[in-house]
């Protein structure tokens, strides 16, 4: 199969599931009881109530409503929030993209770093006390949710000992002012990048480091170090490489527990609140452009990964 019938493949089951993603969604939050507007028209007039309904289409039968939503979809127009006045999806995203984005690269950058030193620090020291403490602190790390550690540090060195915010972000210079309100939700949200990368690293490092190519190159003299620096390294930096992609994702998407937790009034938090209050536009809305960012970083993960390793081959519709 060549290169490009099998992007084009990628692409239609892209498509595809984006499609029932968003089916699911609709009818998921379709099935829930009451609406957005429930709570809003128990003290208005009859009339109005009428007229809200009919503006947000939520008196129709539930497959016209369906087709209109699609055909939104289709066309890039999400509609109105009902909860937030005059937003729409793109306006919110706009709004509160940078804040999610900013919160979200922080938490990587520094959790990648650390976690990355943590794994070769194992893998190089293997069978060492530095190697069972890496080990134990990456599963105490990704055993414990984040937002367990959120409001840990939140009470610690907010409550207790006062040296940073208890909640809020830097409204003006939005990318590197108010860095006192960034440090907890970034140190709180790192901790999974930290426990992932550094056993991806070790288990990487290892296996590469039980291969004959290896053997072959201590046996040419080369020192320990030049053995790791120019040739384990090297290898064992493939999956972190196709990693990397999902997690750059991840982390401009919003982290709906964090951003609850500090008030952090970024894509995560709003998302939350339209989920509460059943706001279909937001909800479908994010979930579509959230679920279309991964879908298609796990496509340029796939092309990157058969580029970085020359052991991938493409033959017959399987890699």
């Amino acid at each position: 199969m060549s290169f490009l019938r099998y992007a084009l493949k990628k692409l239609a089951v892209m498509l595809l599931t984006l499609y029932l993603i968003a089916t699911a969604t609709f009818f998921l939050l379709a099935a829930t009881p009451g609406d957005a507007l429930s709570a809003r028209v128990e003290r208005l007039p009859e009339t109005v109530t009428q007229r809200l309904y009919e503006k947000y289409g939520l008196n129709k039968p539930i497959m016209e409503r369906y087709i209109t939503t699609m055909k939104g979809l289709l066309h890039g127009d999400f509609g109105e929030s009902i909860i937030y006045q005059g937003e729409t999806v793109q306006s919110i995203i706009r709004q509160k993209g940078p804040v999610s984005a900013r919160l979200g690269l922080q938490q990587m950058l520094l959790g990648v770093t650390i976690g990355l030193l943590l794994g070769l620090l194992a893998a190089v020291k293997k069978g060492s006390l530095w190697d069972y403490l890496v080990v134990v602190f990456s599963i105490l790390l990704i055993s414990v949710p984040n937002l367990v550690f959120a409001l840990l540090l939140q009470q610690v060195f907010a409550g207790q000992l006062r040296l940073f915010p208890v909640i809020g972000w830097p409204k003006e210079n939005i990318w590197l002012g108010g860095w006192e309100y960034t440090v907890l939700p970034t140190l709180a949200g790192c901790f999974g990048y930290i426990a992932s990368y550094a056993r991806l690293l070790k288990a990487s490092m290892l296996d590469v480091m039980n291969q004959e190519y290896i053997l072959t190159a201590e046996s040419k003299g080369l020192t320990h170090r030049e053995v790791i620096l120019h040739h384990v390294l090297r290898n064992a930096f493939i999956p972190i490489v196709t990693y990397l992609p999902m997690s750059l994702a991840m982390c401009i998407t919003g982290s709906f527990f964090i951003e609850s937790v500090f008030s952090i009034p970024g894509l995560g938090l709003y998302y939350v609140n339209a989920v509460a209050a059943q706001d279909v536009t937001i909800v479908m809305g994010e979930t579509v452009i959230i679920s279309a960012i991964y879908i298609f970083v796990i496509f340029i993960t796939d092309i990157l990964y058969s580029i970085v390793d020359p052991r991938i081959r493409i033959k017959g519709g399987k890699r």
